[in-house]
């Protein structure tokens, strides 16, 4: 909302550094300072009062060394970082961006989802919480969206020829070059690739002529498959304190990486890379996000004073996910949030072989001794908070390496 007072304060008014706000750059520090001041500020109030209401943990028997002393601790903490984050973004970011809103509705969608299994958990006592039916139809309901406006949207178009526009072209009296024209695409990165783009709508190629408008058909269920991949991969990962907070700080700050410089054609142009107009202003929403979950660091960090519970943990994924397929760098997801994946694949593992050999020998038997797999290491006997340290170098390392693939093909 500031953005437009100051828009109009810029343009009409003519009042002198009020033109600062037109920069992406300045918001984004803005909106990062504030949403770290509201989380670290505000989130204890917010925690008092869940005090209050008694919303506590219940701590299932799992043999885990300090495991009995968390319970009671109060949970659906991901209030905070809904707060922190959406606050800074109606203040600082252009909310007609088609990007931005999608960011809000997603917010919003998985946060209440979250919050209503977290409801019936507490409230009502119900240690399974929300029916996991009814969390896929949630999950599912919102790709349906985000992936149909992405689709079909005028104002989501891409530009992968930027090299020819004109702005990095000297006039001359002879020569004159076209600017890029901006088109709709399902196209998305390969990561290592030197030729790294992917057309969705090649997959129907087969089908003949006019193919490419029934592209829809693949990009939609991709969309729906991403969105509740991410969103129980950093579900499962919330499960000591700060892990899910912190792994997830580092994959959106590296994602904001790639948001900036795809929304900035001279930067997607050197690095040669797809242009996406207008997805730089998510950059805003990154850092307040980013900001977010540092600040609930503050609070959540061993031994936590409150845990994000699905709340949280759900809405983080959800953001990942339509971060990663908005900036078309999903193919990046299985590295960027490789966390999220290994405790993902351990618990798969771990159902699936256990279901195997119990068929096969009479006797079920498991891969780790405990899944997901930081239980698995809390069993082994290591400190929950060396666990969640490694855990956080682990994910530095694997987004280090996903931004390296902005030049390493």
């Amino acid at each position: 909302m500031l953005y437009y007072l100051f828009e109009y304060l810029d343009k009409t008014l003519d009042v002198p550094g009020t033109g600062v706000f037109q920069y992406i750059t300045f918001r984004s520090a803005l909106a990062l300072m504030l949403s770290l001041l509201l989380s670290t500020i505000y989130g204890k109030r917010i925690i008092r009062f869940l005090q209050r209401q008694q919303v506590g943990e219940t701590v299932r028997e799992l043999g885990l060394a300090g495991q009995n002393e968390k319970a009671g601790t109060p949970t659906m903490g991901g209030l905070i970082i809904i707060f922190a984050t959406l606050v800074p973004v109606m203040l600082f970011a252009k909310l007609h961006n088609i990007y931005i809103v999608l960011l809000i509705v997603t917010t919003l969608w998985m946060g209440t989802i979250g919050f209503i299994d977290d409801y019936i958990k507490i409230f009502k006592k119900d240690k399974e919480g929300l029916k996991g039916i009814f969390k896929v139809f949630g999950q599912v309901g919102l790709g349906l969206i985000v992936g149909t406006v992405l689709y079909f949207s005028p104002a989501v178009t891409v530009r992968t020829d930027t090299a020819k526009s004109d702005i990095f072209k000297v006039p001359t009296e002879t020569v004159i070059t076209p600017a890029p024209i901006e088109e709709k695409s399902t196209a998305t990165t390969i990561p290592f690739f030197k030729n790294n783009e992917f057309d969705y709508a090649e997959l129907l190629a087969w089908t003949g002529e006019g193919y490419e408008k029934w592209a829809w058909l693949i990009f939609i269920p991709v969309v729906i498959f991403i969105i509740t991949a991410v969103s129980n991969g950093a579900n499962l990962t919330d499960g000591i304190d700060g892990l899910a907070a912190g792994t997830s700080a580092i994959s959106v700050l590296a994602l904001g990486i790639f948001t900036f410089v795809s929304g900035n054609i001279i930067f997607s142009n050197y690095l040669n890379i797809m242009y996406i107009p207008n997805s730089g202003e998510m950059t805003v929403f990154i850092a307040a996000f980013v900001g977010s979950l540092i600040g609930f660091l503050w609070y959540n960090s061993y031994p936590a004073s409150v845990f994000m519970g699905d709340t949280g943990s759900l809405t983080i994924g959800g953001i990942i996910a339509v971060l990663a397929i908005a900036v078309r760098k999903e193919m990046l997801i299985p590295l960027l949030c490789g966390i999220f994946l290994v405790e993902n694949l351990s618990v798969v593992l771990q159902v699936s072989y256990f279901k195997y050999t119990k068929k096969r020998f009479g006797e079920g038997r498991r891969i780790f001794l405990m899944s997901p797999l930081h239980h698995h290491y809390q069993k082994k006997g290591y400190h929950e908070s060396k666990i969640v340290t490694r855990f956080w170098i682990v994910a530095i390392m694997l987004a280090i390496l996903s931004i390296v693939t902005l030049k390493l093909r």
